[in-house]
Order: C-alpha cells, then sequence, then structure tokens
C-alpha cells in the first residue's frame, strides 16, 4: 500500500513539474510573438551552416509580417459581449446559491483591457522591437551587403498601407540604418517606404483582390469551425466542471482568444490561459492549427497559388542581382536588399511556395496540386504550426550567394525562416540550393498559373487585349475591397 501511494505522490509531482515547464507562449498560433516563435526554432532547427568556402551574399530578399500588434476592432467588441456575458454567469450563480469558491476571483467583475478603444490592429511597442531588431541583426549578420550608402534603389523598402505593416517597415528601417545618417545626437538615417494602393497591390496584399479565393474562404470557413467544435465542446465541458459556470463554446473559443492576447501583448499567463490545462492548451493550438493550414496554408492550392506574383518578383530581383555580378556593375548602381513587410496572408503562401515545413512525398503531392492529410491531431507530432510558420514578424530570407569557385553552380540560394537555415524538400532537404535548380524544381512548376487565372472567373472573352483584362481585374478588385470586411483583414 506505502510503495502504491508512493507512486501516486511520485506521479502527481512529476506532472506538476511538467506543467510548471510548461509556457503557454509557445503555444499561440500566429499570435505568437517574435522572441518566443526564436527560442522555439532555435531549440528546433538544425542550425548547421552548410555555407561553402568561397560564397559571398550578393543580394537578399526579406518577407517579414508585422509586429505584434493589439486586437482589432470586432475582436475588441467580442471581448466586450464576453465580459457582459461573465458577469450574467456570476450573477446566475449568486441567484441560485451555488459556490463560488472555484471561480478566480479575475473573473468576478473582469473587463476588457482594451474597452472603451475607438481604434484597433496597431503595432505596439513590442512590435516596434522586434522589427527594430530584426533590422539591426540582419544588417550586422551581412555586413558585407550593407556597406553602401544608403539609396532606396539600393536597398528598397516595400509595406503594404495597412499601418500596422508600414510602421513595421519604418521600425525596421530604423534598426537597420541605426547610426548611418546625421539626425540627432543618435545620428538617424532617413529612409523611403513606398506601398501599392490596395487594389493594385497583388505582391504583398495578392488576398484582398483574390475573388476566387474569397469565395473559397467563405464557403469553408462554416467547414472549419465544425471541425474545431468538438475540441471546443470538451474543453468547454471539462471548464464548466472546473469552475461551476455555465460557459457555452463561444464563452471557452473567446476566453481562448483573450489568452491569447493577454499572453503575447500583455504578458499575462496566469489569467485566461490559467483557466485551461496544458494538455487543453495544446488542444486548441492544434484547432487554431488545422484553421490556418486550410484557409491559408497547404489546405488548398489556391491558398498559395495566389502569391505567384511575389514569387515572380523574388525571382526577378536575384537574376537582376545576377546580371549586376555577372557585367561587373559599380558599386551603388545596382539593388542589394528587397525588403518587404506585410501580414500572415502574404508570409503563409510564400511560404507554401517554397515548400516549407513538408515531408518528401508531400512536397510532390502539391507540385501536383493534390490535397495534403490535415496537421494530425496531439500527441502525434507535426510539422505545421502557427508559432513557428507566421509568428509576429515571422519572415522568410532569401539570399542569393555567388560561389565563383563552384564548379556545380556559380549561384546559390540559402533560404532562411525566422532567420534560421530551414530544408526545402523541394532540393533535397537542402538549405542551400543551386540557383537554377531552385528555378526548374521549387518556382517553374507555379508559374505554369498566373495571378488572373487562378483568382478571377474567365468572364473575358479569349481575344480581348491583355489591357482589357487588368482593367477588368483592377474594377473586380475595387469591388471587392469595397465590400470586404477591413476590420478582419491583414492579420
Amino acid at each position: 500500500m506505502f510503495a502504491i501511494l508512493k507512486l501516486l505522490l511520485l506521479s502527481i509531482s512529476s506532472q506538476l513539474n511538467a506543467d510548471q515547464g510548461f509556457d503557454v507562449r509557445r503555444h499561440l498560433c500566429t499570435v505568437t510573438r517574435y522572441d518566443v516563435a526564436k527560442d522555439i526554432a532555435n531549440t528546433s532547427a538544425a542550425a548547421a551552416n552548410n555555407i561553402p568556402n568561397g560564397c559571398t551574399p550578393i543580394h537578399i530578399n526579406l518577407v517579414a509580417r508585422h509586429g505584434t500588434r493589439s486586437p482589432n476592432k470586432k475582436r475588441m467588441r467580442e471581448l466586450d459581449k464576453l465580459a457582459s456575458h461573465l458577469g450574467e454567469l456570476i450573477r446566475e450563480a449568486e441567484e441560485q446559491n451555488l459556490s463560488l469558491e472555484k471561480v478566480p476571483s479575475w473573473l468576478r467583475g473582469w473587463k476588457s483591457p482594451w474597452r472603451g478603444k475607438l481604434k484597433g490592429g496597431e503595432l505596439i511597442s513590442k512590435g516596434e522591437e522586434e522589427l527594430y531588431n530584426l533590422g539591426i541583426r540582419i544588417r550586422l549578420r551581412f555586413s558585407e551587403l550593407f556597406d553602401e550608402e544608403y539609396h532606396p534603389d539600393v536597398y528598397p523598402i516595400k509595406a503594404t498601407q495597412v499601418p500596422r505593416a508600414s510602421a513595421s517597415a519604418v521600425a525596421f528601417g530604423m534598426g537597420f540604418l541605426s547610426e548611418k545618417g546625421g539626425l540627432g545626437p543618435a545620428q538617424h538615417q532617413s529612409f523611403t517606404v513606398t506601398s501599392e494602393i490596395p487594389a493594385s497591390d497583388i505582391i504583398l496584399r495578392f488576398h484582398d483582390c483574390c475573388g476566387n479565393y474569397k469565395d473559397f474562404k467563405k464557403k469553408q470557413e462554416p467547414a472549419v469551425d465544425k471541425l474545431k467544435e468538438p475540441v471546443l465542446d470538451e474543453i468547454t465541458t471539462a471548464l464548466v466542471s472546473r469552475y461551476g459556470l455555465k460557459f457555452t463554446r463561444q464563452d471557452t473559443a473567446t476566453l481562448w482568444f483573450l489568452c491569447k492576447q493577454e499572453a503575447s501583448v500583455l504578458d499575462i499567463t496566469d489569467r485566461a490561459c490559467g483557466l485551461f490545462s496544458p494538455s487543453e492548451v495544446v488542444l486548441l493550438e492544434w484547432a487554431d492549427d488545422l484553421e490556418l493550414f486550410i484557409l491559408k496554408g497547404y489546405g488548398n492550392s489556391i491558398n498559395y497559388r495566389m502569391g505567384v506574383p511575389l514569387l515572380e518578383d523574388v525571382v526577378q530581383s536575384m537574376e537582376q542581382a545576377i546580371k549586376a555580378n555577372e557585367e561587373k556593375h559599380p558599386p551603388g548602381s545596382y539593388e542589394k536588399a528587397r525588403l518587404r513587410f506585410a501580414h500572415a496572408e502574404t508570409v503563409v503562401p510564400f511560404t507554401c511556395l517554397l515548400g516549407l515545413f513538408l515531408e518528401g512525398s508531400e512536397f510532390q503531392k502539391i507540385q501536383r496540386e493534390e490535397p495534403l492529410e490535415l496537421p494530425p491531431k496531439p500527441p502525434q507530432s507535426r510539422n505545421w504550426r502557427g508559432s513557428t510558420v507566421a509568428p509576429f514578424a515571422g519572415n522568410n530570407m532569401l539570399i542569393l550567394h555567388s560561389c565563383p569557385e563552384n564548379s556545380k553552380s556559380k549561384y546559390f540560394v540559402q533560404v532562411l525562416h525566422n532567420e534560421q537555415p530551414v530544408p526545402m524538400t523541394g532540393c533535397n532537404g537542402s538549405d542551400f540550393c543551386p540557383f537554377e535548380e531552385f528555378k526548374e524544381k521549387i518556382v517553374a512548376p507555379h508559374l505554369k498559373h498566373d495571378y488572373d487565372s487562378v483568382c478571377t472567373a474567365k468572364l473575358e472573352e479569349p481575344e480581348q487585349k491583355p489591357v482589357s483584362n487588368k482593367l477588368s481585374q483592377l474594377f473586380r478588385c475595387l469591388l471587392s475591397l469595397q465590400n470586404d470586411d477591413t476590420q478582419s483583414t491583414g492579420g
């Protein structure tokens, strides 16, 4: 009997220790802060540097998501509704003389931290720091590329017109160009950030104008909600039993959203997050990852095929860099980096176009446009995690290297995801791929699809001129933007 009791106590102690070591901030899907995501990458990715001797970087493409932001107006209203409903649940329990001993004290009289705010979705100070520090790290890591005087043609910085993205570009530029200028005691350097109007930005906001994608997403969202329901129902039942309040499925979903916002934006992990056990957090994270996979990732080829204009822009910039290097253009006369700042809806499709976070057979499937299996349910392991794929400030960098002494290829592409080398399944699992092989095996299969054929219904007659197609596309895009709920786009 004593031995059984001892084993039981050891088991409980072991579980408590495991729970104490559990960091909810690592399980927030795309609401994960960049510093936490980088820790995840550092502990899970092979950081071996396979750059051969004699190779030097000659160009960088950066595609980055904006930094940590506040919730948008739509979600802030949702939190206000939660506050009202929690108050009703407490009053109902009191009227029925039910014990409130198990109810956390913070729930009584709780109000949203964002109540009364008229604006939302803006970059917060933590988000500014994420991009500012990223700019400094990139400059130091690739110092040979950034030793020239700043010029917007040499280091173009591009962003969408959504304020959190353009503010992220500014924060990055301040770090990237810190102490490079002569403005004030901090020696700031002024710089240019350019943007396309939303109606024509098919490079960084392609999802905004892609009518077929919007139709697909609208039809799929109810099915995604159905997939998540069993998880929410299971956890709702557990919460009702644990705290004695009649929580609904919607309450559970909103409390999980509150947990993610508190942990990421406010650094609070012991209130809303404390309502859930670690195993419940892991399940909720998986449900979020499913949604990301189906609506923005590998779940359907339209999710990433619409990003082909961005992929073409990246390859074109590398080809121009190779030409400048071959023709020995003088310093300052050619581009050395193309730096872009956008949204999860940009970074996730671009990640899929590169074929990252796939197993070998899965890469072949997406090349044939075959559906992939959904990410497996915990405790099974999975490659697809939103906290790694697209955290706040998440990014992909494509570094073009010149390797004049290499007999196989003179130019190679290295892919860094969140600043870590990441294997390209399409290049035999290497993170350092010959440029021509990169174009042939990873890029070319996508280029049979152009944006207009992927995103618009074939309303035009074949004999119409291309300019008519462009005007038609622009008109449809403008209509789409007018009808869009601007509070829920641009994650």
